[in-house]
């Protein structure tokens, strides 16, 4: 297995929150709004925790735990000292006038994914599954051991063979869209927006499932080259050049998160030079395959990159 962030010493899993929710449409926007208005009922709590969250979110208090869980996991939201505050991303992506409130156009669901995907300090099981796991198949029971096993390994505390199996349902339920069931309640029956996105999908055996390779034709050329920007920064940020080694195998990175292909990899890179203004440059010099960044980027600016993909009204061309 390829050594990442998962294996330091002082690396803190997180494998619960979520209340084994996975997320749902409208909740991020929901998450963003209260945040936004400072609404704690007087009470001066978190909008998560006032006494009247149940009420202004509409959920019950688990779903209302999970909703936080799910904004702070995608960074809409952050919190310092227990009180959230709304990110740059957030108020771009679920702002009244942001991109795409309502999360109606792909591009959104795929961030919303790299989000998920990449980031170890809050969806640890979502992490080792798209970075780590060795293969294409799997089922529930061997996601839960080779998780066990990292932990036993590293000697993380506070995680049980329980908890364990709930972060992996929720895992895949995020994913995998449930089978039509009569008994199932209306709540249950409600999908995560990420089953759209088909990385997952159920193999041949019952309970087996497998990772989707290819050349995910609905994900933007601005969330590629946002993400790009993102594992650069996180795998070597002084670094001038990346090798393409690392852009597609190396844990956390777009060609793991995204489980796109080597030759589709590498027809995005070859793109990414107009997509970000000439940051970036791909270079077969040498036979050396590797990106090369020009000037380093800004947060802002990566933010930038994702508008690319969104087509506003206001924006289209009249015919």
């Amino acid at each position: 297995m390829l050594q990442s962030r998962l294996h330091e010493d002082d690396y803190q899993p997180k494998l619960s929150g979520h209340e084994t929710f996975p997320l749902r449409y409208g909740w991020l926007k929901k998450a963003v709004d209260a945040v936004s208005n400072g609404s704690d009922g007087g009470s001066g709590k978190s909008v998560f925790r006032s006494e009247d969250a149940i009420a202004r979110f509409g959920v019950g208090r688990n779903m209302v735990a999970s909703m936080r869980h799910w904004a702070v996991a995608t960074g809409v939201i952050e919190e310092s000292n227990g009180r959230p505050s709304l990110t740059e991303l957030g108020q771009r992506l679920f702002a009244n006038d942001g991109l795409d409130p309502y999360m109606e156009v792909p591009a959104t669901t795929w961030l919303i994914h790299w989000q998920l995907g990449s980031n170890r300090g809050k969806t640890t099981t979502w992490f080792w599954a798209f970075s780590h796991y060795p293969a294409t198949t799997f089922d529930r029971g061997t996601l839960v051991r080779g998780l066990w096993k990292l932990k036993q390994d590293r000697q993380w505390p506070r995680a049980s063979l329980t908890t364990l199996g709930n972060d992996v349902k929720c895992f895949v339920r995020t994913y995998v869209r449930r089978p039509a069931s009569a008994k199932a309640s209306y709540e249950d029956a409600l999908e995560s927006p990420l089953t759209e996105l088909g990385l997952i999908r159920p193999a041949g055996r019952r309970g087996s499932f497998r990772f989707v390779r290819g050349q995910k034709s609905t994900l933007g050329a601005g969330v590629f080259a946002f993400a790009v920007t993102k594992f650069w920064d996180d795998y070597s940020s002084s670094a001038r050049t990346l090798s393409f080694e690392a852009l597609a195998h190396a844990p956390g990175s777009p060609g793991r998160v995204f489980l796109l292909d080597e030759d589709s990899l590498a027809d995005r890179l070859l793109k990414i030079e107009e997509v970000t203004g000439n940051a970036y440059r791909w270079s077969e010099a040498t036979g050396l395959k590797q990106l090369i960044r020009e000037r380093k980027v800004r947060k802002a600016e990566a933010l930038e990159f994702i508008e690319q993909d969104y087509v506003r009204p206001d924006r289209e061309e009249v015919a």
